[in-house]
């Protein structure tokens, strides 16, 4: 399957792995600069693929924003999964809105209910998950395949643009005019949670940005760090 794969562009690739496995394939997006180029590819082209987000309730407005301007654009809609109410409710009883500041474990912990939780009913039933994750992101992403077996969530998972530089990725966006979040221009890379996130400075890696209070391996949890 990887050579295969391999040897296909972004819109054969997806459209193979669809057929492969129809009615279930999902795509989850954080409505980033990758996950616009996928999602502009599977609208665009008509693709039995299910798209999906996560609305972790403490999203930027701007991000929000995007969102409406891409049902807007494509005349189409996707799935969004939020949080259990209840436990949202415990967190923020038992730890306060803001307790991800104060530890590791306590942002983990944050992300396993905003995010986490989100992502297994997402996912549940399918057998393919596609992510917009791309090899130089970060160390930690360096290693991938471009498909892949993810043992804890009990998926295989499909990475299309795990070999794409960021130029690659801008000259797509740019060339087929797909909207972005307005935030990348003021200096803001990977975007996720508000107050999680800010801007990098010149020169900063591009993850820089996320959870910058803490030494972590920069990752939330979705994606395991093998």
């Amino acid at each position: 399957m990887i050579e295969e794969l391999e040897n296909l562009d972004l819109v054969d690739s997806l459209r193979l792995v669809s057929e492969k496995y129809p009615n279930k394939v999902v795509f989850s997006t954080s409505f980033g600069q990758e996950d616009q180029v996928i999602t502009d590819a599977i609208f665009k082209n008509g693709l039995n693929i299910q798209v999906f987000t996560l609305d972790t309730g403490r999203l930027f407005p701007e991000t929000y924003e995007l969102m409406d301007r891409t049902k807007a654009r494509y005349k189409t809609s996707f799935k969004t999964y939020f949080p259990d109410t209840q436990q949202v409710e415990q967190l923020v009883e038992n730890k306060g809105f803001n307790s991800f500041y104060e530890s590791v474990d306590n942002r983990k912990e944050c992300c396993g209910i905003r995010k986490i939780v989100g992502l297994k009913r997402a996912i549940k039933g399918n057998e393919v998950w596609i992510t917009g994750l791309r090899s130089e992101q970060s160390d930690n992403r360096s290693s991938m395949a471009i498909w892949e077996y993810d043992a804890a969530n009990q998926i295989n998972k499909f990475n299309p643009l795990v070999h794409w530089t960021f130029e690659q990725m801008e000259a797509y966006l740019k060339d087929n005019n797909v909207p972005q979040n307005s935030l990348h221009k003021k200096g803001f890379v990977s975007i996720g949670c508000q107050p999680c996130t800010r801007a990098i400075e010149p020169g900063e890696h591009p993850r820089a940005g996320r959870w910058w209070w803490e030494e972590s391996q920069k990752e939330c949890g979705l994606h395991a760090v093998k």
